[in-house]
């Protein structure tokens, strides 16, 4: 992802487009860099070089971002729309959602943004998927769906935002309704959006609903209070109505376990899996992180149960997330 990419002047949106102060609106977006050591556990799969966005929320410089970014970070800046370069602490992540908070260290001279909703968005709503840079780096965009997402990383969203046209670097973008207001972290890239029956191309985006609830533990603890998830460190894709395992974490209970990269998975607990969302989901109900998940897997033509104990993936971090 580019941080500095080109976007058609005649996408970006201009003050009269909306009926609030863009540029204040816009410059609660920053941009978030983080460094992560060599060691840290997402290393392998996330780099150990983030760069993306984020947005001051508060007076006293809180900022909202996407959680991949800041995942195992043992330094944070935060960059303002002058140049001006504060340090910031990750407070909170929440690996369900996959929001992440980042506080400032120095003084916030920034206006923050006001945390808004995405329940009133409708298909064709226009919004403005913001990154950090000013009016350069936003673009106009329309809501296209709002519906559930399964990502093959073991993660679902009951309900994701969807906007088109794409903007070429999403991660921690700020999605703002037509009220002014935070609407959604942007998330992920999207070459298929189907809506309408059409496809497009665009982001899925967070919706801010979901941080709301949880915000308070997550300032406060760095974490939600409820008991974690099993997590198995697998990658699963859907492919030809199959749940395909593309990958696994090294030294993570899938495969400590024996599951190897290839196989199908058929069910969980005896159940049989339909769906990505609904594989992950069944492994959620078998219990609490430490339980034992049931899968049974076909490899090259032969079925095979496999027991794997599911840890906190939190367990697995090898430097603090949170200080």
């Amino acid at each position: 992802m580019s941080e500095t990419p080109h976007i058609p002047p005649e996408l970006c949106p201009q003050p009269h487009d909306v009926d609030y102060d863009l540029d204040r609106a816009i410059s609660a977006v920053v941009n978030v860099r983080a460094h992560v050591p060599d060691n840290a556990f997402t290393a392998s799969v996330l780099g150990t070089e983030r760069a993306g966005h984020g947005v001051v929320v508060d007076a006293s410089g809180l900022v909202v971002t996407i959680g991949y970014l800041i995942t195992e970070a043992n330094e944070v800046w935060l960059i303002d729309g002058r140049g001006r370069a504060v340090a910031g602490d990750v407070i909170g992540y929440d690996y369900e959602t996959g929001f992440g908070l980042v506080q400032m260290l120095g003084r916030c001279e920034l206006p923050p943004l006001d945390l808004g909703s995405t329940r009133t968005l409708a298909r064709g709503t226009p919004v403005v998927f913001a990154g950090h840079g000013g009016r350069r780096n936003a673009i106009k965009a329309q809501v296209v769906a709002r519906r559930e997402f399964a990502g093959y990383w073991e993660y679902v969203l009951d309900e994701a935002l969807y906007t088109t046209p794409p903007h070429p670097n999403w991660g921690g973008c700020a999605v703002i309704a037509p009220d002014g207001r935070l609407g959604a972290i942007g998330s992920l890239y999207l070459d298929q959006i189907t809506a309408g029956g059409t496809q497009h191309e665009g982001n899925l985006s967070v919706p801010i609903d979901l941080l709301l609830p949880i915000m308070d533990e997550l300032r406060t603890y760095g974490r939600t209070l409820k008991p974690a998830r099993p997590w198995l460190g697998m990658f699963v894709s859907e492919v030809d109505d199959q749940l395909l395992v593309a990958g696994l974490y090294a030294d993570a209970p899938a495969a400590n376990a024996g599951l190897n990269a290839g196989d199908i998975v058929l069910a969980v607990g005896g159940q049989p899996a339909q769906g990505l969302a609904q594989l992950f989901r069944s492994v959620w109900a078998q219990g609490v992180a430490g339980c034992a998940i049931n899968l049974t897997v076909e490899r090259e033509g032969r079925t095979h149960d496999i027991v794997v104990h599911s840890v906190d993936r939190r367990s697995v971090w090898r430097t603090p997330a949170m200080h």
